[in-house]
């Protein structure tokens, strides 16, 4: 990958203007949540965040989202907005529903995110579906060896953060490549807080100091990676992460595509801007928002703003009428 130094832009994006986008995605999922069908409402939410971006009239391309042309229709990798006369001048990564499976059975943390920052800014992690994660509060920032053992980052985890171990809450996805991680985590004393899914608000809750949550550690989704990656670098937090494939097919694909499956890339090399957007919303209650809300008139929302040139993190309720 091509090493690009900090980039600035003179022209940034709302966080306000682009909140639109994932507001309207979980809004169009919340018909779906709890009905066992996570497709549809994921479907749902594609479509309704694909529209709002078209609106919205970004010179801009879809980086990381739903795959690949050829596998999908709608928010493909490449898929471009606004002027197709003009430069792309911004990339994006979506997920318009983060825990489909959370929806699917009516569980708490499905959101929908999104993150843009200027074009070239943000790693592509190519054929990866898969990366380790680690993210921590910004104490913790450059003072955690991400190739260390577990127990030694806990360790150094405690220190920094004037912590007995054994008060320390991790925050892991509760799958079976993780017994070994979660058993060595418990041997130390400290807490583990298990969740089928919904790495994204893990991540966030780690980078928030005083959340509950000290740090996550463990393998997820690129995409989601990506996302928390963009949201941390403005608020300041520790995140890491390597490419870890988990299939054969993917581990074959990433090789041919030259990426280093052992390096550990820091959150300045993952974004390379501080021009960066992050917008969430809750589409059922978690730990990181609250789910949508609806009345005989309205639906309220909430949405975590972050980046747009203010060095701060905002949380917005919205009510939006209804269509009669």
């Amino acid at each position: 990958m091509t090493e690009l130094k900090d980039v600035r832009t003179s022209r940034m994006i709302s966080a306000y203007d682009l909140r639109r986008a994932t507001e309207a995605a979980a809004r169009a999922a919340y018909a779906w949540i709890g009905r066992g069908d996570k497709s549809q409402g994921d479907s749902a939410a594609i479509s309704a965040l694909e529209s709002e971006l078209a609106n919205l009239g970004l010179d801009a391309r879809i980086l990381i989202g739903e795959g690949p042309r050829e596998e999908t229709s709608q928010l493909y990798h490449g898929q471009r907005f606004g002027d197709p006369g003009r430069l792309v001048r911004w990339d994006i990564a979506v997920d318009p529903v983060e825990g489909t499976s959370f929806l699917a059975k009516g569980m708490t943390n499905a959101l929908a995110c999104l993150a843009i920052a200027p074009t070239g800014t943000l790693f592509a992690p190519g054929p990866a579906f898969y990366m380790e994660k680690f993210a921590a509060p910004p104490a913790a920032k450059g003072r955690i060896d991400p190739d260390a053992p577990v127990e030694d980052k806990l360790k150094a985890l405690s220190d920094i953060l004037a912590k007995p171990v054994e008060d320390l809450t991790i925050y892991v996805l509760e799958k079976p490549r993780h017994r070994d991680l979660v058993e060595r985590i418990h041997a130390l004393g400290a807490r583990v807080a298990l969740y089928p899914a919904g790495d994204v608000a893990g991540a966030l809750m780690a980078a928030i100091p005083g959340s509950g949550i000290d740090a996550l550690m463990g393998t997820g989704g690129c995409p989601e990676g990506m996302l928390s990656a963009a949201a941390i670098k403005v608020m300041g937090g520790e995140f890491m992460a390597r490419i870890d494939p988990q299939l054969a097919t993917e581990r074959r694909a990433v090789e041919a595509a030259g990426i280093d499956q052992q390096r550990w890339w820091k959150v300045d090399e993952l974004v390379r801007s501080d021009d960066v957007v992050f917008c969430a919303t809750g589409i059922t209650t978690g730990l990181l928002l609250e789910g949508i809300e609806r009345t005989a008139t309205h639906e309220r929302t909430q949405t975590l703003l972050v980046g747009g040139g203010a060095d701060e993190r905002q949380l917005l309720t919205s009510w939006h009428r209804r269509a009669k």
